[in-house]
C-alpha cells in the first residue's frame, strides 16, 4: 500500500472507482431461478386446455406448433402460441392493467427494443396484456418468469442478459 501514498489523490480516487462494480454485479441482487423441466414439450392443439407447465404464466410444456409474431401487441395472446416462442429462446413481456398503463406498455415496448435479433433482423420478444396474470408486470424466458408490480427496466435488462440461456431451440428467428 506505500507505493499508493505516492499517487495523487485524484489518480487514486480513479484508480479505486475503476475497481468499482460492474453491470454485471448489479444483476446479481435480481434471482432469476429456473423452473422444473418440462415433463413434456410435444407440439399441441392450439385449443389444447394442457398448454404449458400449469405456472402463471406459463414458463415451458406442451405448446402448439405456430408462434406468435414479434411485436406489441394490443391484445391477449395465445399462451400455447407464446410458449413456443419460449422454446426458441424469444422474451415474453406480459401486463395486466384493466385500467390502462400506457407508462408500463412503453417501457415494457422499449425492453422489447433491446432483445437479441433473430436472422431475420427481427427482435426476439413480444409484447402483450394478459389479464390471467397474478401482478401488473411479467416477463417470461423458458423455464424462467419474473413478476412484479412496476416495471423494473434494470431488473428487467438483467432477466432479458438470460434470453436463449435455457431455450431448447435458442435463437431462432420471429416472425414479424
Amino acid at each position: 500500500m506505500s507505493h499508493l501514498k505516492s499517487l495523487p489523490p485524484l489518480l487514486l480516487g480513479a484508480s479505486l472507482l475503476a475497481c468499482g462494480p460492474s453491470e454485471t454485479d448489479d444483476c446479481a441482487r435480481y434471482t432469476f431461478p429456473l423452473s422444473p423441466a418440462p415433463t413434456s414439450t410435444i407440439h399441441d392443439s392450439c385449443t389444447s386446455p394442457a398448454c404449458g407447465d400449469g405456472q402463471n404464466p406459463p414458463t415451458s410444456g406442451p405448446h402448439c406448433g405456430s408462434t406468435v409474431s414479434c411485436r406489441s401487441h394490443d391484445t391477449e395472446q395465445n399462451r400455447c402460441e407464446w410458449i413456443h416462442n419460449l422454446e426458441h429462446g424469444h422474451a415474453v413481456f406480459l401486463y395486466n392493467c384493466p385500467e390502462g398503463c400506457p407508462e408500463v406498455v412503453a417501457t415494457l415496448e422499449g425492453l422489447r427494443e433491446e432483445a437479441r435479433l433473430g436472422a431475420n433482423g427481427v427482435k426476439r420478444a413480444m409484447v402483450a396484456p394478459d389479464p390471467t396474470i397474478p401482478n401488473r408486470v411479467a416477463a417470461v424466458l423458458w423455464r424462467r418468469s419474473w413478476l412484479s408490480d412496476t416495471a423494473d427496466e434494470e431488473a428487467l435488462r438483467c432477466f432479458l442478459r438470460l434470453q436463449d440461456q435455457d431455450a431448447p431451440e435458442p435463437g431462432l428467428a420471429c416472425p414479424r
